[in-house]
């Protein structure tokens, strides 16, 4: 049972790729089947006082996505950031630099997920509202996509949506590395890794790009 939560001393011995293997196992946990129990109150009872999570992920905000489940990871274990279609801004931006920088974390893990609708929307070039801005975003995705995909570009391609899943990781990765210096400097220096995956809604499996 997980009843004991990360301290310092706990989060200062870990590496990035201890926690990417943590992660990872916890979602094989999930997919299998044998997600831990946990011990809510202890958890709660020990983090009252400060928190010292291992990773910060930034996801979608899609209900069938829930980070900490498919992870299988309890209270204190992880930082979670959420916006639909999982990139950057500079509150995201912000928000990893205090994970990682002033908060010890070790990992960032960009998790798109197989049929976003952010991504959808993008293909399509839907706009609405405060969603056209939003989906501003994604759209370099959409056109490395296009380039790479042949058929229908809009969401009636599978194809075209996976890829652009795919690419909107890893360009959102790119860009985190561009517009933060802390950042950089830290995976430069071996503190952190940023690193991106896919969940897939059939499997439950997060796949790493």
């Amino acid at each position: 049972m997980k009843n004991t939560a990360l301290n310092k001393e706990a989060q200062d011995a870990l590496t990035p790729e201890n926690v990417l293997q943590d992660l990872l196992e916890g979602n094989t946990r999930f997919v299998n089947g044998n997600s831990q129990s946990v011990d809510n109150s202890a958890l709660v009872n020990q983090t009252t006082g400060g928190q010292f999570p291992k990773a910060v992920v930034l996801s979608c905000i899609d209900s069938r996505v829930p980070v900490e489940t498919v992870l299988d990871q309890a209270i204190g274990d992880i930082f979670v950031a959420r916006v639909a279609g999982n990139f950057e801004n500079v509150d995201i931006l912000g928000s990893l630099e205090y994970s990682c920088h002033v908060a010890g974390s070790k990992l960032i893990l960009v998790l798109g997920h197989e049929s976003c609708g952010a991504v959808k929307a993008a293909c399509d070039g839907v706009e609405l509202g405060n969603i056209t801005d939003m989906l501003a975003n994604i759209l370099p995705a959409v056109k490395q996509s296009s380039d790479e995909v042949e058929g229908e570009l809009n969401s009636s391609n599978k194809a075209f949506v996976a890829k652009t899943v795919e690419n909107n990781v890893k360009l959102t990765i790119e860009r985190i590395r561009e517009k933060s210096q802390i950042l950089t400097e830290m995976e430069d220096n071996g503190e952190i890794a940023i690193v991106g995956g896919v969940y897939n809604l059939h499997s439950g499996k997060v796949e790493m790009l």
